[in-house]
């Protein structure tokens, strides 16, 4: 086979998976007020997350992938945030953190948060990164990124209790 045939196999590969991106859904609030639809995206080596959730108190609110996407006692059966490294918790700036610390979102004065993240410690392809089968968690209050100053701000970053979850799926195209 010479180069050319390479590149122009190579070509047809890229361009007929172009058309179909990588995509997950979650879908929130199947046992609670607080009810929203996220899209996960793979979008070269990150992942793009966007949704809207209603139903969210006004505010600021911690936002992770969590360890399990096992609803059998609600959203605390989803263990702690996705943590492959055993790293402390942090933000998702932070050279150190959870690999499912995605940070907070913000709920308007109507409860509805808008959500658009873009995260490169989490895939959906099929690698130690996919977060296929995981579970996303909205806190009842911010995330302190890791920077409260006390243990359990180095685990949690003081997110609160859980107001919603959902399992993060293989999207019907």
């Amino acid at each position: 086979m010479n180069s050319k045939t390479i590149v122009v196999f190579l070509t047809t590969c890229v361009l007929s998976h172009a058309g179909k991106p990588l995509q997950a859904i979650c879908i929130l609030g199947q046992s609670s007020k607080v009810k929203g639809t996220l899209i996960l995206t793979q979008l070269g080596y990150g992942v793009r997350i966007r949704g809207k959730i209603t139903g969210l108190p006004k505010g600021i609110h911690g936002f992770h992938v969590h360890e399990y996407g096992d609803e059998s006692d609600g959203c605390t059966s989803y263990g702690g945030h996705w943590n492959p490294f055993d790293r402390n918790h942090g933000g998702p700036r932070s050279p150190v953190r959870h690999a499912g610390d995605l940070g907070n979102i913000i709920s308007n004065s109507k409860e509805v948060a808008w959500v658009n993240i873009f995260d490169r410690q989490v895939s959906l392809r099929p690698n130690r990164f996919s977060v296929f089968g995981r579970g996303i968690v909205v806190h009842a209050v911010g995330d302190d990124l890791g920077m409260g100053g006390d243990a359990e701000s180095l685990v949690t970053g003081n997110a609160g209790s859980r107001l919603a979850c959902c399992i993060i799926a293989h999207r019907a195209t």
